[in-house]
């Protein structure tokens, strides 16, 4: 994954060829903040300039800038795989949701 820290905020960053420069977009707001670039130094700067006007205006509107996640989402798998999860759940003493959650925490934890 090609993704960027920036002052403890993850922008994922994609190449656009149309334009012929980087493009960074942070994905923990709460709404749209991107920023573009040529090189990697030069967006690490675009994205903190990015960052400190959308915090700047979270801040004078009282709007946190972080976006909320619920904890829930549909995933739809083959129906073999949801019947196999379904066992190894029951045979462990465990929900179907703890056991993906594990899943999902140890692969990327």
């Amino acid at each position: 994954m090609n993704a960027m820290d920036i002052n403890g905020y993850k922008a994922i960053i994609s190449y656009d060829p149309d334009i012929n420069l980087f493009r960074g977009e942070f994905i923990d707001l709460n709404d749209g903040a991107d920023f573009y670039a040529a090189d990697v130094k030069s967006l690490r700067k675009e994205g903190e300039a990015s960052l400190k006007v959308f915090l700047d205006l979270c801040r004078k509107k009282g709007i946190e800038p972080r976006r909320k996640f619920s904890g829930k989402f549909n995933v739809r798998i083959p129906p073999e795989v949801h019947a196999k999860l379904a066992l190894e759940a029951a045979s462990s003493g465990k929900s179907l949701n703890a056991l993906v959650s594990e899943i999902l925490e140890h692969a990327h934890g």
